[in-house]
């Protein structure tokens, strides 16, 4: 159990750069690119899970996840259509999506528990630096006061998630 957990919380150390984003000061179309590759990682690994979980209370966890973010996604989609803005690929979105492939990897070579505690591990650590650049950069460096709205509004979405997460977490250990 140990090392499954130190292997998920090295893949998030490893791929989560999202920080990283509070220095570079992303414009609108990096922004975009971020919460798109952010939100559509987390469905890549929601519908594995979803699929393969032997645990009910996991896979309905994963399914929510894609559910959920496949809207964010469609959200911010639409808005950035409507103004015209094309989602820019950046260091942040690069990284996040190199880590949403590693994460898929990583998932795919372990089956039962080791799955989910290793899904809900890292579910629980992205949500929380999701949260965290919402909060330090991508709500305050927001330009457009329409994109900032969509961040403001799927936020409480994140934090119950988290807490969905954390709530797992302690059923699985």
């Amino acid at each position: 159990m140990k090392t499954t957990q130190c292997l998920a919380l090295a893949l998030v150390a490893s791929l989560v750069t999202l920080p990283a984003v509070a220095h570079a000061q992303p414009n609108d179309a990096q922004i975009a690119a971020i919460v798109v590759v952010a939100n559509q990682v987390d469905v890549d690994a929601g519908k594995l899970v979803a699929a393969t979980s032997q645990s009910s209370a996991v896979r309905d966890f994963a399914t929510k996840m894609v559910t959920d973010h496949t809207a964010v996604n469609q959200s911010a989609v639409a808005l950035v259509t409507k103004l015209n803005v094309a989602p820019e690929t950046n260091d942040t979105s690069k990284a996040l999506q190199a880590g949403g492939d590693k994460n898929l990897a990583h998932l795919r070579t372990l089956s039962g528990a080791a799955l989910d505690r290793a899904y809900v591990d890292h579910e629980v650590a992205y949500h929380e630096q999701v949260i965290q650049a919402l909060d330090t950069a991508l709500i305050p460096n927001a330009q457009n006061a329409e994109l900032k709205a969509l961040l403001v509004q799927v936020r409480p979405a994140f934090i119950e998630h988290l807490g969905h997460a954390q709530h797992l977490q302690a059923t699985l250990k």
